[in-house]
């Protein structure tokens, strides 16, 4: 694990991570693909609400790992995952952090959702 060269560089960019215990759904139409009360709600400087699900919680069938990855200066490397639902796929819009930086040690592994960017993908509800 190795500290995280975004937080160093700029200590006044805010990442809080809360965890929460109310049911949080994720669904496309009216097909569930993520429930759980063991959610990880993060709250990031310049970028919309975030809800990491753990992956006992997703319907991983539905989701089907891509090649793209991005780098975060603050969390780490985020792998990429499509979801298949119904006759739609939504490329690239579930991402997870499988090795973060020691300061998001807590979202290691879950999976978060671009709601925000697809208007097929509601979170509810939103604490």
């Amino acid at each position: 694990m190795t500290r995280s060269p975004g937080h160093r560089e700029h200590p006044q960019h805010k990442v809080a991570e809360r965890q929460l215990r109310e049911r949080i759904k994720v669904s496309i139409a009216d097909e569930t693909i993520a429930e759980s009360s063991d959610v990880v709600k993060v709250e990031e400087d310049g970028s919309p609400v975030r809800y990491y699900f753990p992956r006992a919680d997703v319907d991983m069938k539905r989701l089907e790992r891509s090649a793209t990855t991005s780098q975060c200066p603050f969390k780490g490397v985020a792998n990429y995952f499509s979801i298949k639902a119904g006759d739609k796929e939504l490329k690239d819009a579930v991402w997870s952090y499988e090795d973060p930086y020691e300061e998001h040690l807590a979202l290691k592994g879950r999976l978060a959702f671009y709601d925000d960017r697809l208007p097929e993908i509601s979170i509810s509800p939103r604490p």
